[in-house]
C-alpha cells in the first residue's frame, strides 16, 4: 500500500512570485510617499528608480518564475537561445540594475551625501554659555 502525499500549498516556489509582487508594490508606495515631501532631482530619481524596480519585481521576475518568459543561459549544454530570450534578459538586466542605481542615487542625494562642504563653512559663532541654572534664576 502506497501513501500519496499531496504537494504543499505554500511552498517556496509557489510563494516567491507573490512575495516579489508584494515587495515591488510596497517599494513603489514607500518611495512615492517619501518623494511626496521632497522637491528637485532627488525625488525624481527615487520615483523613477522605484517604478523601474516595481516593473521588474511585479511583472518581469514573476513571469520568469512562471515560465512564461524564456530564460537566457550561457551554459555549454543548453540549446541555442532564441532572440526573445536574449531580449527579455536585456530588459530584466536593465530594469533591475538601472532601477537600483536611480533609487540609490536619489536616496544619496536626499541624504546630501554628494554635497561638498569646505572646512570653515560650518563654523558658527560660539553661543555664550552662562553658569546659571534655571533654579538659580527663579530665586
Amino acid at each position: 500500500m502506497t501513501c500519496v502525499i499531496p504537494p504543499p500549498l505554500a511552498s517556496i516556489e509557489a510563494f516567491r512570485p507573490v512575495f516579489m509582487i508584494v515587495m515591488g508594490v510596497f517599494l513603489m508606495i514607500i518611495a512615492w510617499r517619501l518623494a511626496k515631501g521632497l522637491d528637485g532631482w532627488s525625488a525624481r530619481l527615487i520615483v523613477a528608480g522605484s517604478f523601474l524596480l516595481g516593473f521588474g519585481y511585479v511583472v518581469v521576475l514573476p513571469l520568469y518564475d512562471a515560465g512564461i518568459l524564456p530564460r537566457f543561459s550561457l551554459k555549454a549544454n543548453t540549446p541555442v537561445n532564441s532572440p526573445d530570450a536574449y531580449a527579455w534578459n536585456m530588459v530584466k538586466t536593465f530594469v533591475m540594475n538601472f532601477g537600483w542605481l536611480l533609487f540609490g542615487l536619489g536616496l544619496a542625494m536626499h541624504a546630501k551625501i554628494f554635497t561638498a562642504t569646505s572646512p570653515g563653512q560650518n563654523l558658527s559663532p560660539p553661543t555664550p554659555v552662562t553658569n546659571e541654572s534655571t533654579a538659580q534664576r527663579a530665586t
